[in-house]
């Protein structure tokens, strides 16, 4: 029982791990030439993991600027970015118009210029590799703050609570003892 527990939360955090990249990949995708952060971040992902677009390199109709059906005047329409294109053995420059006409060819050409395979598998199998660490990290953060807590004393939130109490009409009439109220207050820790 427990197996099939751990395998079914497995499961569920996979998909909504792979979910919640999806619609960010796919805002960075529409906004590229939009905003240099997120242009400069997809180029980093794209090269880092040797692929193109969420995917496959056709996303990248997604932007407005590589779109690619006839009505799109962009000179960059039917492109992918550079951070797509497969490196030439020895360059030293990089070819920044490479990209360019790729969602027009079909896969085997494409092949031979730019990675095919979408950014979504690799993405997600190098987050989750990494959750067993960010998770120890969380997890030895937040172990000292529950054992403060736990240790503090119980009913102090309730009594700091009691001791607020006033109302308009006993402020009214002055029928509180601030001082007493604060040596209580002081009290409690």
């Amino acid at each position: 029982m427990e197996i099939y527990l751990v395998a079914r939360l497995y499961e569920v955090s996979c998909s909504q791990t792979r979910d919640a990249l999806g619609k960010f990949v796919k805002k960075a995708i529409v906004h590229y030439r939009d905003d240099l952060d997120l242009q400069n971040l997809m180029d980093y992902i794209q090269k880092e993991f040797k692929c193109c677009g969420w995917n496959n390199y056709t996303d990248w109709s997604w932007n407005l600027y590589f779109n690619c059906t006839p009505s799109n005047p962009s000179t960059e329409r039917c492109a992918v970015p550079f951070s797509c294109c497969t490196p030439l053995p020895g360059e030293t420059v990089i070819n920044t118009m490479c990209g360019f006409g790729i969602q027009t060819q079909n896969h085997l050409d494409a092949t031979k210029s730019i990675y095919l395979v979408g950014c979504a598998d690799r993405a997600v199998i190098w987050i989750e590799s990494h959750l067993l660490l960010v998770g120890a990290l969380t997890l030895g953060l937040a172990l000292p703050q529950v054992k403060f807590m736990s240790n503090s004393k119980p009913n102090s939130q309730a009594k700091l609570y009691s001791y607020n109490c006033f109302t308009l009409s006993d402020m009214k009439r002055n029928r509180y003892d601030l001082c007493q109220h604060c040596q209580t207050f002081a009290s409690l820790f």
